[in-house]
């Protein structure tokens, strides 16, 4: 929520770039005794695409916040536009899907219970039970499904209904150790988020900071990214580098991989949960 608890509006919108949208957008907010708090914009010269995030308050504003949407539609259609709408006093629900490793799934709930991550954490899901202790400590819900190839197709099937059932806006893989089906990913397009590392030259397969430290890396990183049927090559959110030398043993690589994809992951879910986020083709826009 923005200070002193006032409810906001938020607008995120997207079009092909063309004269007079902020204006209209700022008039329309302000003829209805709208105050902007924030406002943010980019054009995309190679695609001629224009994106914006706004956000007003909506004390004192004239349209009640229901038919908002319908007030809006006029100057959506009038410029062709993408756009959603969100309002500050709703938190949104959010599952977290884990396997053995924790660190990531800590921060997450550490984060989230200081109130530097706003979300209602309703659930964990894994494919093993080590952090089941974790999820009881922290008083979420836990939900087991083992999975292997004879019945990955029926375990996602139970997860996926588990999710629609409890209204999940947004899902975490904090170091999920299994690939997720293209159905599986269609139905929350957009509405997933990854970390992994990032390596140059590029690591694949097990044990990537075994490979990267037999092969004397400077730089290690780690990149969170909206999850795509294609394979850690979604849109990313948010990467970040750290250096190493040879002085860094293999357990310090690992130490510090792990520390980065923490960081790496919480600012991505951080920007997904206030609304800073426009997908377009395989990129985004992070708004300030």
């Amino acid at each position: 929520m923005p200070e002193k608890n006032k409810e906001t509006a938020i607008l995120l919108l997207s079009c092909p770039d063309q004269k007079g949208i902020v204006a209209e957008i700022s008039s329309f907010i302000y003829q209805y005794s709208g105050n902007i708090i924030h406002s943010d914009q980019h054009t995309d010269e190679e695609s001629g695409s224009f994106f914006m995030r706004i956000e007003w308050e909506l004390e004192g504003f004239e349209i009640p916040k229901q038919e908002i949407p319908g007030a809006f539609g006029v100057i959506a259609g009038k410029f062709s536009m993408d756009w959603e709408l969100h309002f500050s006093s709703v938190i949104p629900r959010l599952a977290i899907m884990a396997s053995k490793l924790d660190h990531c799934l800590y921060d997450l709930l550490l984060k989230n219970k200081s109130g530097e991550l706003r979300a209602e954490i309703t659930l964990i899901i894994s494919n093993h039970s080590d952090v089941k202790p974790i999820a009881d400590y922290f008083g979420i819900d836990f939900y087991t499904f083992p999975i292997d190839k004879e019945n990955k197709f029926e375990a996602e099937r139970k997860e996926i209904e588990l999710l629609q059932k409890e209204k999940i806006d947004l899902i975490v893989l904090a170091r999920y150790m299994q690939v997720l089906s293209e159905n599986f990913v269609e139905l929350f397009s957009n509405k997933i988020i990854n970390i992994h590392h990032s390596f140059l030259p590029a690591f694949v397969g097990a044990k990537p900071y075994h490979q990267a430290f037999t092969r004397g890396v400077k730089l290690i990183g780690a990149t969170s990214h909206y999850v795509t049927k294609d394979l850690d090559n979604g849109p990313i959110i948010a990467q970040g580098v750290i250096s190493v030398s040879h002085r860094d043993s293999l357990e310090d690589l690992i130490q510090k991989g792990k520390e980065l994809e923490k960081t790496v992951l919480s600012r991505a879910v951080k920007h997904h949960l206030e609304n800073k986020t426009l997908v377009f083709g395989n990129k985004t826009v992070v708004f300030d």
